[in-house]
């Protein structure tokens, strides 16, 4: 016969004691990293941004006259819809309401679509009459992965400078210099292209008016 040996009462509260202690530390150290992980870091790389780079942090938002106190009229982030000759155009959106950022996102339409290409081949028939006898810059036909690419290229500007100089009344040398002005290089020189934000053109164009 074979004799079952009963654990000890001292053996079965050690053993409860330990899974409590285990379940102890578990939530103890759930709590911790919550706060830490989920609470502090986020505040302070927060904290930091707001410090360092407060207007990039709040949306690098521009305001009217330039003033903080003023009306917001945009963001250098996002595109927004310019119509009149007057001022400089942006690349199209794909989203169908505009330059919404709720709506952001590329039209997913593959190069062969009848639909896409119909939609660039009159746009570049359009830009043509504006501008005959130059080619087309081809960002200013076709959307950005985003749909709200602020920037465009200094080639899809230099295009439009005919344009906006007859609808000011400027010379267009003064157009280009102000593109010149305007246009921001690669990163530390590699990274990127050669850009222009579409809407601080713009406002360095009411300027010259001023």
């Amino acid at each position: 016969m074979h004799s079952t040996s009963t654990p000890s009462p001292v053996s079965a509260l050690s053993a409860i004691s330990t899974k409590h202690s285990i379940w102890g530390t578990s939530i103890r150290f759930t709590i911790l990293t919550t706060v830490l992980v989920g609470l502090g870091y986020p505040l302070l790389v927060t904290g930091i941004a707001a410090t360092l780079f407060h207007d990039k942090a709040a949306g690098s938002l521009v305001y009217k006259d330039g003033r903080k106190d003023g009306q917001i009229i945009g963001s250098e982030l996002l595109a927004q819809s310019f119509i009149s000759d007057q001022y400089f155009h942006p690349r199209p959106s794909a989203a169908g309401n505009g330059y919404d950022a709720t709506s952001s996102g590329g039209s997913n339409l593959a190069q062969s679509n009848k639909a896409l290409v119909d939609r660039i081949q009159g746009s570049i028939d359009k830009l043509q009459q504006e501008n005959p006898g130059k080619p087309v810059p081809i960002d200013l036909v076709t959307t950005s992965g985003s749909g709200l690419d602020p920037d465009i290229t200094p080639d899809a500007a230099a295009f439009q400078i005919p344009r906006v100089a007859k609808a000011r009344g400027l010379s267009e040398d003064r157009i280009r210099q102000l593109i010149d002005e305007h246009t921001t290089g690669r990163q530390i020189g590699l990274l990127g292209e050669p850009r222009v934000n579409v809407l601080d053109l713009n406002l360095a164009l009411d300027s010259l008016s001023k």
